[in-house]
């Protein structure tokens, strides 16, 4: 009777350590990257009556006569799987589509969390702002001029730094495509200015200087009477104000002799060659390229090489396309012209106005200038045992002696899931579930109060014997 008694009351206290788990899960239903809790029970050791005995020649065998002596707690285990995802639309929400976790830092401690409710601080660091964790990733550095992400060193502070300038970048490289009518008219010695507009096809494109100021760079298409598929181009930079900017092109130098090149078409309307104003001929095959130079108001005089002072000027790079080819390349067809500057790479200087993460958590900077530019990438860590980590509160975990050292890298590498800016992983407690185990979680309690008011009848009766 005493075993029983023991047996009940060791059901009741582990009933309730389960009650206490499944409150905590309910409790949590809301919380943001919350994983629920799972309580399993094992039996205790039995008392042996007797041992089991081996059959021989004249009996059976004999199987042992053991008592149990109640139950106990087997493990109490944290079940990672996937959350809903719930969109907000706040751009530092970031949701984890898989395995992973967010790594945070307060001082030289590291946690780990599925929660990214995450901001920005007035240093632009991005954080936790429930309690100030930072989170780590990787910054981008400036190299050759591109930013440059380097993922294998150790994970550091995410700074997006709101306001940041982005210089102005002098336009060094422009590139044409598309097509010149084999139709249009020659222009006739003694046409009208009406003619000359219907024989001309122009182009216009925005440029910029070091400064940032904006230039306006126009070429001009007339075919060239007496030949056959071949156009003159005339190069101006700012048409209005051409003799303050003094525009010149040329094959293969910084500095041609005057404003115009020959574009040269074969039978099929591919581009063939290029002779620049010096009659320098452009190569035989590859991509043609011209250089284009003009003069930069208010910039400061350079000293030549006889130690004179000279007008500051811009070089850049006119592409018209490869030799032979069709796509990207300035061709010649009897269709309408189409011919322009598809691309520039110089723009004035910009600040930063907003940011993107992707789905590897790469976050881009977009400037107001129209530019964008990498500013670094959330790092991600992974586990051998995930179960074995230690919750820290704030929605946090630790690793322990169980989880296995953190596995940090990107997202997608080994295992790590993607990434979802503008979303939540929200809890994944099931109501439903955690009410069924609720009942039974109370029947299974009360089941064991009547084993201990059942064993209190029965010793009750052993007093009574005697009065």
């Amino acid at each position: 009777m005493m075993r029983s008694l023991y047996a009940g009351v060791s059901g009741m206290q582990n009933h309730q350590t389960r009650m206490d788990v499944i409150g905590n899960n309910v409790s949590n239903v809301n919380t943001t990257g919350f994983k629920r809790g799972r309580v399993n029970f094992q039996d205790m050791i039995s008392q042996q009556l007797s041992g089991a005995a081996k059959p021989n020649e004249e009996k059976g065998g004999v199987n042992p006569k053991e008592v149990g002596l109640g139950m106990s707690v087997a493990s109490i285990d944290t079940i990672f799987n996937q959350g809903n995802l719930q969109s907000t639309g706040v751009a530092t929400d970031i949701a984890i589509q898989g395995n992973g976790f967010f790594i945070l830092k307060s001082g030289d401690e590291t946690f780990y969390s599925r929660a990214g409710t995450f901001g920005v601080d007035e240093n632009g660091t991005l954080v936790n702002p429930a309690n100030g964790l930072r989170v780590q990733g990787w910054m981008a550095r400036e190299l050759n001029g591109e930013m440059v992400l380097n993922t294998a060193g150790t994970p550091e502070d995410l700074v997006i730094p709101i306001g940041q300038k982005d210089p102005a970048k002098a336009t060094t490289n422009v590139d044409f495509a598309c097509n010149l009518n084999k139709n249009t008219p020659i222009i006739r010695e003694g046409a009208s200015d009406s003619d000359i507009a219907k024989a001309t096809w122009g182009t216009e494109t925005k440029i910029y200087d070091s400064f940032g100021n904006e230039h306006l760079l126009s070429v001009s298409f007339t075919r060239i009477p007496e030949t056959d598929n071949q156009w003159r181009a005339t190069v101006t930079v700012d048409p209005e104000n051409n003799f303050e900017t003094e525009t010149r092109i040329g094959l293969g130098t910084t500095d041609g002799k005057q404003n115009y090149f020959d574009v040269t078409f074969d039978n099929l309307g591919r581009l063939q060659s290029v002779v620049d104003s010096a009659t320098q001929l452009s190569n035989e095959e590859g991509e043609i390229q011209l250089q284009c130079t003009f003069t930069v108001p208010g910039a400061n005089p350079n000293v030549n090489e006889n130690g004179e002072l000279v007008a500051a000027r811009q070089t850049m790079n006119i592409n018209l396309g490869t030799i032979g080819s069709m796509k990207n390349t300035i061709t010649q067809s009897a269709s309408a012209s189409s011919t322009k500057a598809f691309y520039q790479d110089g723009y004035k200087m910009g600040y930063l106005d907003n940011f993107k993460i992707d789905a590897s958590g790469i976050i881009t900077g977009v400037y107001s200038n129209g530019t964008t530019r990498t500013i670094g990438q959330i790092g991600m860590a992974s586990f051998t045992n995930q179960g074995g980590l230690e919750k820290a509160g704030d929605n946090t975990y630790v690793a322990s002696n169980n989880s296995g050292l953190a596995n940090i890298s990107t997202s997608g590498v080994a295992g790590k899931g993607s990434l979802l800016a503008g979303a939540l992983e929200m809890s994944n407690v099931d109501l439903t579930e955690q009410m069924t185990d609720m009942i039974v979680t109370q029947r299974g309690f009360q089941a064991n109060s009547k084993t201990i008011q059942t064993s209190d009848t029965l010793l009750e009766t052993v007093l009574s014997l005697k009065r």
